[in-house]
C-alpha cells in the first residue's frame, strides 16, 4: 500500500471469479486462438507506473496473498493462500488512465521494457508461492480478450 503523500507505483485491481477465460493469442490464418483458464479463484489486474522498481514486488505479492478478501465455499473471509482456487493475472495499462478533457492519458504508466521485466517477476513470484494453486496469466503489451463470471461482484483496488 502507498504511504501517505508518496505516488503509487502500482495498481491492482482484485476480482473473485467462478470462472474466467483470456485469449493470449488471437486466430491467425494458420492456428487456432491460445487461452488461459481458471474456475473458481482470484483475477489480479495489475499496471505498474513510472517509479516502479523490483523492490516493490515482494510487498506486494506478500500483501495480496495474505489479505482476507475471497470468500470460501461456506462464506468464511480467507486469503489467496487459503483459497481452494486458481489466480490469473492479467496485465492492464489501462488501469493507469487519468481522464484529460474527453480522452484518456497514459503518461504515468511504466515504459514497456520496464513493465515487462516487473510484470514477468512479478508473476513468477505467485507461481513461486502457489505451489498447490494454479497460476495463469496473459502476455504483457498485448490486447487480449477476456470473459469472467464473477463471485459477487467481489473487487478491490489497491495501490502500491
Amino acid at each position: 500500500m502507498t504511504e501517505r503523500g508518496s505516488a503509487p507505483v502500482a495498481r491492482v485491481v482484485l476480482q473473485q471469479c467462478l470462472h474466467a477465460r483470456l485469449q493470449v493469442k488471437p486466430q491467425e490464418e494458420d492456428s487456432e486462438a491460445q487461452y488461459v483458464q481458471i474456475d473458481r479463484g482470484m483475477v489480479i489486474y495489475i499496471c505498474f507506473f513510472r517509479g516502479a522498481t523490483d523492490d516493490v514486488l515482494p510487498k506486494m505479492v506478500s500483501t495480496l496473498l495474505n489479505l482476507r478478501l475471497s470468500e470460501s465455499e461456506s462464506g468464511k473471509m480467507v486469503s489467496i493462500l487459503e483459497l481452494p482456487g486458481s489466480l490469473l493475472i492479467v496485465p492492464q495499462a489501462t488501469l493507469g488512465g487519468k481522464a484529460k478533457g474527453r480522452a484518456m492519458q497514459y503518461h504515468n504508466n511504466i515504459g514497456k521494457e520496464d513493465g515487462l521485466r516487473l510484470y514477468t517477476e512479478f508473476v513468477s513470484l505467485f507461481e513461486k508461492e502457489l505451489t498447490a494453486a494454479k497460476v495463469q496469466h496473459g502476455t504483457y503489451g498485448n490486447r487480449q480478450v477476456l470473459k469472467i463470471d464473477t463471485n459477487g461482484p467481489y473487487t478491490h483496488l489497491m495501490e502500491f
